[in-house]
């Protein structure tokens, strides 16, 4: 059963409330809880407190209702965004939108985009399938279930709207818990804007709370992060988990992190659940895992400023293999750099392995590198005589990116930031790979020459624009399968295969 609500927070969230003109919606906060408690919850929405001293964005105006009910506005607040000039390499953050909220049962969603205009309007990802109903600027859907969605008005990449509509919060930590780092609605700043979890621990960040910090957990076992408040502005990477096991994040927002959003580093069994991230300033990765086992990524929403998730092995003091990783049910944008990157660096001198890594459920919604080398919406750059094997895909789509590639797969040496070539990229499976658009450049499988190799990749039902690419048929007989895509196959590749998903029914049979 989850902890009720205490009289100090909902009489602290009513007041933020109120001062924001929002009252009625702790109406819905505490009905939502009560119900929850009861496990009956139908359809409810809870609005969170406002978020104080994070900038609003005026672009959009939100409002939600349970199914019939009465609607309640929502706080938007500004997300910087990258992007590059491709001449120059100068940095010009962009500013767009985002706003969250939780709910139970059906909720309605109506967007007006303030500035006007708005005679298209998508919501993504596109496999959704949500369809708006569009009276002049003004925008209205309906969701079943959670969701992190773009509400993306006539095409504008930047000045859209980020909606993250979560579960209702369940077993929620007490406050005065001595186990608890309890933060409530309000902005905290620890000293030094540091703030270190030992083993143990749960970190809250209750709805409306405001974490200005680099959150470190080091050394440290079975304690989580978690809520629906902001990290925010952190004056180096968001989060470091390092020599840790058994953390959990899950639930919170990072805005404007100095560099990436969250690192890990040797450990074992993390969970990094319904994360939403932004960054806009350089190196600012979305997730990065080096030297680490059994790590689980699921439910995220990534807008990042480089690698939206990256695998590497040795880098700078940490050292080890990465394996068993599993990426599932997430929402990848990279306005710079890959949505999915594997293999960079490593440990030249003691080479270590990438293996069993597992993608699954992914929508990738954007790729914009301008690079040649350094591009692929999936890139694996294989250097620091790091091998990657036994990699499997099922069931990504990947709408129309900006620039890039769609499949960059290479053994490389790179002297930017390897110190020796990889050695081999073995056994990947892709399994349900679509891709719907235009602006594709050629893809590339490459080995760098006989001892580092490519060997053992498959696609399975492999769509590029509605038609399925396979050695069998729906060719001239004298291209290549490859040629569909299009893309690069170099003679240090061998036992690649396009196979339809019957061949690959049969061939299993």
């Amino acid at each position: 059963m989850n902890s009720p609500l205490s009289r100090r927070t909902t009489l602290q969230a009513a007041g933020v409330i109120a001062a924001a003109g929002l009252a009625g919606s702790l109406v819905g906060t505490t009905q939502a809880a009560a119900a929850d408690d009861a496990g009956t919850t139908g359809d409810s929405v809870v609005i969170h407190p406002p978020l104080p001293k994070v900038p609003v964005n005026n672009s959009f105006t939100v409002k939600v209702r349970p199914a019939g009910g009465t609607w309640q506005k929502l706080g938007v607040y500004l997300a910087k965004l990258a992007q590059i000039d491709p001449n120059t390499g100068s940095n010009r953050p962009q500013n767009s939108s985002w706003a969250a909220f939780d709910f139970s049962g059906t909720v309605e969603v109506e967007v007006t985009y303030n500035p006007g205009g708005g005679e298209k309007v998508r919501i993504r990802p596109d496999s959704y399938g949500i369809k708006p109903e569009v009276l002049g600027s003004t925008a209205r859907f309906t969701l079943d279930r959670p969701r992190n969605v773009v509400v993306q008005v006539d095409d504008k990449i930047f000045d859209c709207l980020h909606l993250f509509a979560n579960p209702l919060e369940k077993d929620v930590p007490a406050e005065g818990d001595k186990k608890v780092m309890y933060f409530g609605p309000g902005f905290h700043t620890p000293t030094d804007k540091i703030l270190k979890v030992p083993s143990n621990t749960t970190v809250y960040l209750a709805p409306g709370a405001v974490l200005n910090a680099h959150v470190n957990i080091e050394g440290a076992e079975n304690s989580r992060v978690i809520g629906r408040g902001v990290l925010y502005d952190s004056p180096v990477g968001a989060m470091f988990i390092r020599k840790c096991e058994n953390i959990t994040i899950d639930g919170i927002t990072i805005l404007n992190p100095r560099y990436e959003n969250v690192r890990v580093a040797e450990s074992q069994n993390i969970t990094i659940k319904n994360l939403r991230a932004f960054s806009h300033q350089g190196w600012g990765d979305g997730i990065q895992l080096y030297c680490s086992e059994n790590i689980t990524v699921d439910g995220c929403f990534l807008r990042t400023s480089d690698d939206c998730v990256a695998l590497y092995t040795h880098r700078w003091d940490f050292y080890g293999d990465t394996r068993n990783i599993t990426v599932k049910n997430c929402s990848l944008w990279a306005d710079v750099a890959h949505p999915i990157n594997i293999g960079v660096h490593g440990n030249s001198e003691n080479p270590e392995v990438l293996e069993n890594l597992r993608y699954e459920n992914i929508d990738i919604l954007d790729h914009r590198e301008p690079q040649v080398t350094y591009q692929g919406a999936i890139a694996f750059m294989v250097g620091d005589s790091n091998t990657v094997r036994d990699v499997r895909f099922d069931d990504i789509r990947v709408e129309d990116f900006r620039w890039g590639q769609l499949i960059h797969l290479r053994v490389e040496y790179n002297p930017k930031y390897n110190t020796s070539a990889g050695r081999a990229i073995e056994s990947v499976y892709i399994k349900d790979l679509s891709y719907n658009g235009k602006n594709a450049d050629l893809s590339i499988i490459a080995g760098l020459d006989a001892e580092h190799a490519i060997k053992d990749v498959t696609f399975e039902n492999l769509r590029v624009n509605g038609r399925v690419i396979a050695d069998s048929g729906g060719k001239p007989a004298w291209y290549l399968a490859s040629d569909g895509v299009p893309m690069f196959v170099n003679e240090h590749v061998t036992n690649l295969k396009f196979l339809t998903t019957a061949e690959a029914e049969a061939a299993a049979s």
